[in-house]
C-alpha cells in the first residue's frame, strides 16, 4: 500500500454512534494489545487511561447491543 496511514488516535470506538468513532481508521487493520497480549474482540479503547471495553459474552441490552466491560491494563496500539 502506498497510502498515507492516518496517526492513531488515542481513544476509538467501533460504535459509528459514539462521539469516538472515525471511519477512516476502519480502512486499516488496526491491532491492539493489552498488557503484552493482542485482542481481537475490542470494542473501544483508550490508550492515556489505559482500557479497553470488550462484549460481555452473548449478553445484550435492551436495544440489542452488546454489554461490554472495561478491562484496564497497558494498551498499544499498532498497524497489522
Amino acid at each position: 500500500m502506498t497510502t498515507e496511514r492516518p496517526a492513531l488516535p488515542d481513544r476509538l470506538s467501533i460504535d459509528p454512534r459514539s462521539p469516538h468513532h472515525v471511519a477512516a481508521m476502519f480502512e486499516h487493520d488496526v491491532g491492539i494489545r493489552l498488557n503484552g497480549k493482542e485482542r481481537f474482540d475490542v470494542a473501544e479503547y483508550c490508550v492515556s487511561e489505559g482500557w479497553v471495553r470488550v462484549p460481555a459474552g452473548k449478553t445484550v441490552d435492551r436495544k440489542g447491543q452488546p454489554l461490554l466491560i472495561k478491562l484496564k491494563g497497558a494498551v498499544e496500539v499498532f498497524y497489522k
